[in-house]
């Protein structure tokens, strides 16, 4: 019975390791479900993007009050988990404050540890007066309402109860200490928890050890359930973000890539000696589809963005589209994506990883026509975005599917590019007229 506790924890630990690692394959695979694309160029450049915006926090900052409270949740979040490290130990070897030997560092660690709590405790306060009682405008649009709205909220509450776990941990702790209780030697500095040790006045020191060790079995449990929490809700980002922003767009934002396809039937038209009637040969690979209309058609980058969308709603609030009433949400674009990806994801487990047509793809069924084509590429959706996301480039790569697979491109495009291709211009005006507005 001695060693049950670690046995105990060792299982909880393992388990929820083991599930972790269980959705990191499966989002691994999913990712890849995308085609490849060389992002090999421009190192140095992308390891600057990626300590700068995901390490570093620079685009959250352009907005202040949201951009200090993540900075301030970020931090802490990160800080505090240090001390899960002891905890882990602690679970495993039985012990109690493993690295207390560390003197007036340790000190210096736990209080920095519960001051920072505290800042998060703050943070996710005013973050979710934001959402449910101010109502930022971002916050309620119609992509916003049932799942995503409880995930954003699910996860300030956990968040917010993780560091009240911390800091009754550590005041009954505290108590215990200074009360002389067996096992519990002086360590730590506790600035913050020290003010609940009225609330702890008269309790015995038996129940002063199941309220520590509860808070430090609901607070370590939390943790691993939080870790697997991820795969399903929009923190995903929390891991994301780095890998995200080094994958980043490094061209000019007003750069679209060109199709080789293309390209290559454009060379084949400029060349006076080729033969464009000529049948492909026999052994000719078949032609690529043009642009996307379905998950699989995106590259693995995009599909990577999908899942890294933080649901923030930075780009759709800076979208001139959204801003005058037009259905577009690059927000809905991006998370459009990952859910009709994460239905892919089930087809492919419910058939032993092999995906089977389930007769929906996400063009129509997820994205509509209208949004697509309310996009002005603009980018100001990828410039807004803090983590590198690049919804204009799905947008585009499935206007491209439209036009040229489909023809179904709005007549206003189609009465333009037919301009272009009689007149050599947008206008509906023959070249030897175009100078009679001089004589005029």
């Amino acid at each position: 019975m001695q060693y049950l506790p670690n046995i105990l924890f060792l299982i909880a630990l393992i388990g929820g390791i083991g599930f972790f690692v269980k959705n990191v394959k499966k989002l691994a695979r999913n990712i890849k479900l995308g085609k490849d694309v060389d992002v090999s160029d421009h190192k140095p450049q992308r390891w600057r993007n990626m300590v700068r915006i995901a390490l570093g926090q620079s685009k959250m900052v352009v907005r202040p009050v949201a951009g200090l409270m993540h900075i301030i949740v970020y931090v802490g979040f990160i800080i505090i988990n240090i001390e899960v490290l002891e905890i882990i130990l602690d679970g495993i070897l039985g012990t109690h404050r493993l690295f207390s030997p560390l003197g007036g560092l340790y000190d210096f660690l736990i209080g920095s540890f519960e001051v920072l709590a505290l800042l998060v405790i703050v943070a996710v306060t005013i973050f979710w007066i934001r959402r449910n009682i101010i109502r930022l405008k971002r916050f309620i649009k119609p992509e916003m309402k049932g799942w995503p709205k409880k995930d954003g909220n699910m996860i300030l509450y956990i968040e917010f109860v993780l560091m009240v776990l911390f800091l009754t941990m550590n005041a009954a702790d505290f108590q215990l200490q200074q009360s002389g209780a067996e096992h519990y030697t002086q360590a730590g500095a506790f600035p913050v928890s020290q003010f609940l040790l009225p609330l702890m006045d008269g309790l015995s020191i038996s129940t002063l050890v199941i309220i520590e060790r509860t808070a430090w079995w609901l607070h370590i449990l939390g943790i691993l359930t939080f870790l697997n929490y991820l795969y399903y809700s929009k923190h995903l980002h929390i891991l994301l973000a780095f890998p995200n922003t080094y994958y980043g767009k490094v061209k000019p934002q007003g750069e679209f890539n060109n199709l080789e396809s293309v390209t290559n039937e454009v060379k084949l038209m400029m060349d006076p000696s080729a033969d464009p009637f000529a049948a492909p040969p026999a052994d000719a690979p078949v032609p690529e589809k043009f642009g996307a209309s379905d998950v699989m058609d995106l590259n693995w980058v995009q599909l990577l963005n999908a899942y890294t969308c933080t649901e923030c709603g930075r780009c759709t609030s800076e979208c001139p589209a959204n801003q005058t009433g037009k259905k577009l949400s690059p927000r809905k674009i991006m998370m459009d994506t990952r859910d009709r990806l994460e239905e892919v994801g089930k087809v492919m487990d419910a058939n032993k990883g092999t995906f089977v047509s389930d007769g929906k793809q996400l063009l129509d069924d997820y994205i509509s026509r209208e949004e697509l084509w309310a996009c002005t590429t603009c980018n100001a959706c990828v410039q807004a975005c803090p983590v590198s996301i690049d919804p204009l480039s799905i947008i585009m790569e499935m206007r491209r599917f439209l036009v040229m697979e489909q023809s179904a491109a709005p007549s206003e495009l189609n009465v333009m590019m037919s301009n272009i291709e009689n007149n050599g211009a947008p206008w509906p005006y023959n070249q030897m007229d175009r100078l009679n507005w001089v004589n005029e």
